[in-house]
């Protein structure tokens, strides 16, 4: 790691991604309903969906915090779903921010919705070294730092369960992202060979997170996913004990922190979850 890398990684973090929660808290404070949160600014982010006012706002948000830090002498770059990648100095440390994680849930007035920012010493979800997520539905906070563990609401999660498996071997309970009727049917069979029943909750980052504490026993995305949707939670489910795994990349860490879908991710309390899901979503 450079000494660049680590001074970054010397920042509080943590502190930063809770005063973002902050400005979450007060975007979805000021727009309470449904007809306010559906305002785009007519435009595309940069991760090619329209940009919300919301959105927009809470990306503000978290920019005004990049730049004190900057400011204070920080290199790095952003990766964000709506500005793409914008320079602070080096491009070899990097901040991948969804600023609203489960927009769609935003717009809807549905509860789980959040904000995930991750930090990563390279360019491969390998790199990431710290991790926040945070689900205003619930009020959780998971965050978590490389070989330091995952931690839930300030208590470090230890001695998780195991996965749960039917009589039959199937996985008990999965989350499901990218749901898409055609997307489900294109996955029916491998669903139903492997898994005993799904959740879809409408966000990557809080569907993985799930993961970590064993309240789920995997998940899956049945289409290609975004960094900014699974940098932070990928990381704060293998600090848990748990496996994650980008099945169309050439390696299991392999996908790469900028703006395009490389591929389904999987995510599991053990390798061998993990590979019954892999089998799901691996490119026919």
């Amino acid at each position: 790691m450079t000494t660049e890398a680590a001074t970054v990684l010397e920042a509080d973090w943590l502190e930063t991604c809770r005063k973002a929660v902050h400005g979450l808290r007060g975007v979805l404070s000021d727009h309470p309903t449904s007809r306010e949160r559906v305002v785009e600014t007519g435009t595309r982010g940069e991760g090619g969906d329209r940009t919300l006012v919301i959105d927009s706002a809470v990306e503000d948000v978290v920019f005004g915090e990049l730049e004190r830090l900057h400011a204070e002498g920080l290199r790095f770059c952003a990766v964000s779903e709506e500005r793409g990648i914008v320079d602070f100095g080096s491009r070899d440390v990097r901040v991948v921010i969804d600023p609203i994680d489960g927009s769609l849930n935003a717009k809807r007035g549905l509860p789980n919705v959040a904000i995930s920012i991750a930090v990563a010493t390279g360019h491969t979800m390998a790199d990431v070294q710290f991790a926040y997520v945070y689900d205003l539905g619930p009020g959780e906070e998971w965050w978590a730092r490389q070989g330091a563990g995952t931690w839930l609401n300030g208590r470090r999660l230890a001695n998780v369960p195991p996965e749960r498996r039917t009589a039959s071997g199937l996985l008990e309970l999965v989350a499901l992202e990218s749901a898409s009727p055609r997307w489900i049917a294109e996955g029916l069979e491998g669903l139903r060979a492997s898994v005993h029943r799904i959740r879809a909750i409408g966000t990557i980052a809080v569907s993985m997170c799930q993961v970590a504490d064993a309240r789920v026993d995997g998940m899956l995305t049945l289409w290609g996913c975004r960094a900014v949707d699974v940098a932070a939670a990928q990381l704060i489910v293998r600090e848990s004990g748990g496996h994650v795994a980008f099945p169309a990349c050439d390696t299991p860490l392999g996908a790469p922190l900028d703006l395009a879908p490389h591929s389904p991710v999987v995510a599991a309390r053990t390798p061998e979850g993990l590979a019954d899901l892999a089998m799901i979503v691996r490119p026919r």
